[in-house]
C-alpha cells in the first residue's frame, strides 16, 4: 500500500524527467520531491535474479519475458513492468524502476495483447487473449480523451525492434550494478534510439497552446497600449 502511494506520488515526476532526458538519464539521476527530498526510484516488490529471455511478441516491435511471473516488457531500449495497477520504466531488467503516469505510456506498450501479461489483472478477466487491455475503459474518459489514437495503427507495418540489451546477462545478482554503473555500461554497450511518439492528439493539443499563447499576447499587447493607440507599425 505504501509502495503504491509512493509510486503515484512520484509518477508524474518522473514521467516528465523520461521525457526530457530519455530513460538512460533518468536510471542515473534522482527524482526530486520538494526541497531536499530524494527518491533514487521505487522498490515495486518485484526481484528478477537475472537477465531474463525476452521474446518477440509477434506483429509487434516489443518483447516479452514468457519464463517470468511479471509482466515485464521490453521497447524501444527501455523495460516496461506492469503491477499494482502502475507502468514502471527502466533501463535494466531490474530496475531502479520508475513510475510513468498512464497518459504517457508509449502506444505500442499499451497495444500488447491481453494474452502475453503473465500475471495478468483480475479487470483483465473476459477480455480477448489477442486483443490489447481495455485501457480506455479501465483508465476512464479523462484518459480516452487524451489518448484517443493509441489503438489505431497500421497492423501489417511496425517499427524494428530495438536491440537486446544482452550485456545484462553478465550482471546477475550479486553483481548488480548500481544506477551510477548502469549508466556507464549503456554508454559502453548499448546503443538505442529513445524515441518518444506523438500522437495526433497530442500535436494538436500543443498547436492550441500555440495558438492561445498567441492569442493572449494579443491582448496584453492591446491592453499594454490603451484604447487610443494604434498597434507599431
Amino acid at each position: 500500500m505504501f509502495t503504491n502511494r509512493l509510486g503515484r506520488a512520484v509518477r508524474g515526476i518522473a514521467a516528465a524527467l523520461c521525457l526530457l532526458g530519455g530513460l538512460s538519464a533518468v536510471a542515473s539521476a534522482q527524482v526530486r520531491i520538494g526541497v531536499g527530498v530524494a527518491l533514487p526510484g521505487v522498490r515495486i516488490g518485484v526481484n528478477i535474479p537475472a537477465y531474463p529471455n525476452m521474446v518477440p511478441v509477434p506483429g509487434y516491435p516489443v518483447y516479452y519475458a514468457p519464463q517470468l511471473d511479471d509482466n515485464l516488457f521490453f521497447y524501444d531500449g527501455a523495460y516496461w513492468l506492469f503491477a499494482d495497477d502502475d507502468w514502471y520504466a527502466s533501463t535494466w531488467y531490474n530496475g531502479p524502476w520508475y513510475p510513468v503516469e498512464p497518459y504517457l505510456v508509449p502506444a505500442f506498450i499499451l497495444r500488447i495483447p491481453v494474452g502475453f501479461y503473465r500475471r495478468p489483472p483480475l479487470f483483465f478477466r473476459g477480455w480477448a487473449r489477442n486483443a490489447a487491455p481495455r485501457w480506455g475503459e479501465h483508465w476512464g474518459p479523462q484518459w480516452r480523451r487524451r489518448r484517443p489514437d493509441w489503438d489505431r495503427w497500421n497492423r501489417r507495418q511496425f517499427p524494428p525492434r530495438a536491440p537486446l540489451p544482452g550485456y545484462q546477462r553478465d550482471y546477475p545478482r550479486g553483481r548488480y550494478p548500481d544506477a551510477m554503473q548502469q549508466r556507464s555500461l549503456e554508454n559502453r554497450y548499448y546503443r538505442a534510439p529513445q524515441r518518444i511518439e506523438r500522437s495526433p492528439h497530442t500535436e494538436r493539443q500543443q498547436r492550441n497552446a500555440r495558438q492561445q499563447r498567441h492569442e493572449g499576447q494579443q491582448r496584453q499587447d492591446r491592453q499594454d497600449r490603451g484604447p487610443g493607440e494604434r498597434p507599431p507599425r
